[in-house]
This record gives C-alpha cells, structure tokens and sequence, in this order.
C-alpha cells in the first residue's frame, strides 16, 4: 500500500465520509472535515492568513486514511516578519487500525516540509500520545494559564458537567449550590484577587461591526511590545471574524482617557449538555491587543459588557504574563499549567532565547485553529 499526502480537492470528498465513518466504527472521536473549501479563513489573495487541508490518500483505491489541517499566519518575531503556521489533527486511522500506525507521523513531517515554523496551541496533559510524540521530537512543551470568573454561583455548581462527573461531586456541589457556601466562597475568592491587586479601572468597551484604521493604529503602536505575536492588523482581524459565519465573536473597541488603548473579542455562548460546560451561559474573552501595560483595564472593560449579558461564567486561554495579571487583577482565578504551546524546534530556534521571549509571547483562543468549543 502506497499513501500520498496530497491537498484535499472536492472529489476527495466521498473518501474523506468513508474514513469519517471508519474512524467512527472504530471508536474514534475524531474525523475531518466534510467540505474541501475550508469554512473559515479559506485562501483569498491578498489574505495573509488562511486554512488549507491536506489528506494521506491511497494510490491505488483513493482511499483517505489520514488528515490534518494547516493555517498559515504572519508573525512578528522581535520585530521582523516571518510565516508561523498553527496544525490541527493529525488525525489518522492508526488511532483505530494498526496498520497506519506510524502514520500520524509521517503527516507531521510532511506538515514541517511544508511549513517549519510550525507550532501546536493546546493539547491538556504529557500524558496524550501527540504530545509524547513531539517530545520524542525534540519540540519544547510551554505551559500557559487558564483564566475563570464565575459570576452566578449557583448556576456554575448545578450545571458544571466538567466538575459533577460523579455521585460524590454532584451531591457536594448541590450542597454548595442549594446552602449558599459556594456563592459565598465565590465572591470571596474572587474578591479577594481583587484586593490583592488593589487596582481600579474604568475603560469603557464600544461594540463595533468590524476592525477599521483605528485597529491598524492600535497594532502599529503596540506590536513591539511583545516579543512574539501572530499579525493583528485591521486586514488580518477582518479575515479572522467575518462578518457572516464562524465565529459569532463580539468585537468591542475599549476606550480609556480620550483615546482607543485596545480591542477585544468576546463570545457569549449558551451551552447545551457540553462535556466541560454542561447547559451554562458561558462568557469567553477569545482574543485582545493592547499594551501589556492596559491589559487590565481591557479585561476591565470585557467583563462588564459580558455580566451586562447575563453570562454565567468568563474564561480565557492566555500566554502573555501581563494579560494574565490583567485578569487576575480584575478577580479572575489564573489557573496554570492548562494549556500547551508546543513550537517546532525549527520554531524554537528563531524564539531563542525561548524562556526569554516566552514572557512577550501572546496567545489567545483565536491563535491556532480558533475559539473551538466555546
């Protein structure tokens, strides 16, 4: 048997349902995705950043038995310009038939042939098979925070699938819920993050229809304050959150003593029997820019709006340490340690010294493959 890796056309279409549904009789939570044309950030000219699918075919029968998908960005590393590419998947038959076993990598060599500076932005533990193998790879693993602010207790204790995953849990959350402790100890601890901090903000957040010369002034001023950030441009933005289609984000301009000091994109999404989520509201904060120095006053301004809407919950996936503080300034619990930046070690080498450019580093829910799940 001889497998290709080629990029994924429409006539690949019925194959790529087949091994959808093998994959499925398998046991595998995974597939690909049904429409060659990517639905989101699909290639345009003059678009610097997009999606392009590409699948491990059959020569002899065109039958699909891997894919993965590949989304090229610029990046501005210490103030030059370079192409950082973001993976999604491999997703091979080796999860289900041993006889592609070795298959999942080979399709990440031939995604670094494609682009080397690539880099994966997840993945919840060393224990998952992927990250074991890119750490046989010599791809370096950088832990970042995840950000939570409940703000109706009640709803988060009776309705969090994530923490109510057995009879014990359930029945000491319902304590917690129905006693009025768990609102107390909310409040408490949120409360005092903020005391902690001692700071005060009063930014003000401005819906708006897309991102327009202000966004492009705004990136132009800020961009190197970070050592390492994919292109947040006016141009960039606009492709990234369309005005139809996915993702339904928010997009908030945040105003503060006279002038613009950032942006924001919130999503406010009402979850129905999700695995982590369960039927909560959930309020996300998917992507920002500003100043590190006014990440707090951003956050700020975010987290009004949302508990404007009624959300029960906010979270956030950060990497900077200044937005992260920015949350914890504003009461949020950072929780370490949550999520996985994983940078090819072609990547690596151009984000030398790494542990140095890890502090200027920012990543939000719209790097990589997107506010998925939220």
């Amino acid at each position: 048997m001889s497998v290709r890796i080629v990029e994924y056309a429409a006539s690949h279409e019925p194959a790529v349902a087949e091994f959808n549904r093998r994959m499925a009789h398998g046991g595998s939570p995974w597939g690909f995705y049904a429409d060659a044309v990517p639905d989101w950030i699909p290639r345009r000219p003059g678009q610097g950043v997009w999606r392009e699918y590409h699948l491990a075919v059959d020569d002899d029968d065109g039958t699909v038995h891997g894919a993965f998908a590949l989304k090229p960005q610029p990046w501005r590393v210490r103030g030059s310009e370079h192409t950082v590419t973001d993976w999604q998947g491999p997703f091979s038959e080796g999860s289900v038939d041993p006889r592609h076993a070795t298959l999942g990598l080979r399709m990440i060599r031939d995604m670094l042939k494609k682009y080397p500076l690539l880099y994966s932005w997840g993945h919840g533990g060393n224990e998952q098979p992927v990250v074991q193998m890119l750490q046989k790879m010599g791809w370096v693993m950088h832990q970042t925070p995840f950000c939570l602010l409940v703000l109706k207790p009640f709803r988060f204790l009776r309705h969090n699938a994530l923490l109510r995953s057995s009879p014990v849990r359930r029945l000491l959350l319902d304590f917690g819920a129905w006693s009025g402790m768990g609102a107390v100890s909310a409040r408490l601890l949120h409360g005092t993050l903020r005391w902690r901090h001692g700071r005060r903000f009063s930014a003000q957040a401005v819906e708006v229809p897309d991102f327009g010369d202000w966004a492009d002034e705004l990136w132009a001023r800020c961009r190197d304050r970070y050592t390492a950030i994919a292109q947040r441009d006016a141009t960039s933005m606009n492709a990234l959150l369309p005005a139809q289609g996915w993702p339904p984000g928010i997009r908030l301009k945040v105003e503060g003593t006279g002038r613009t000091i950032g942006w924001v994109v919130v999503l406010d999404t009402a979850m129905k029997d999700d695995p982590r989520f369960g039927d909560l509201r959930v309020g996300s904060i998917v992507d920002c820019l500003a100043d590190p120095a006014d990440a707090g006053d951003v956050v700020f301004a975010a987290t009004r709006f949302l508990r404007q809407r009624g959300v029960d919950i906010i979270v956030s996936n950060q990497a900077h340490p200044a937005w992260a503080l920015g949350f914890a300034q504003n009461g949020y619990a950072v929780l370490p340690n949550k999520r996985m930046f994983a940078p090819s070690p072609a990547l690596r080498a151009l984000l030398e010294p790494f542990e140095e450019t890890a502090k200027g580093l920012h990543l939000t829910n719209m790097d990589g493959h997107g506010p998925m799940a939220l």
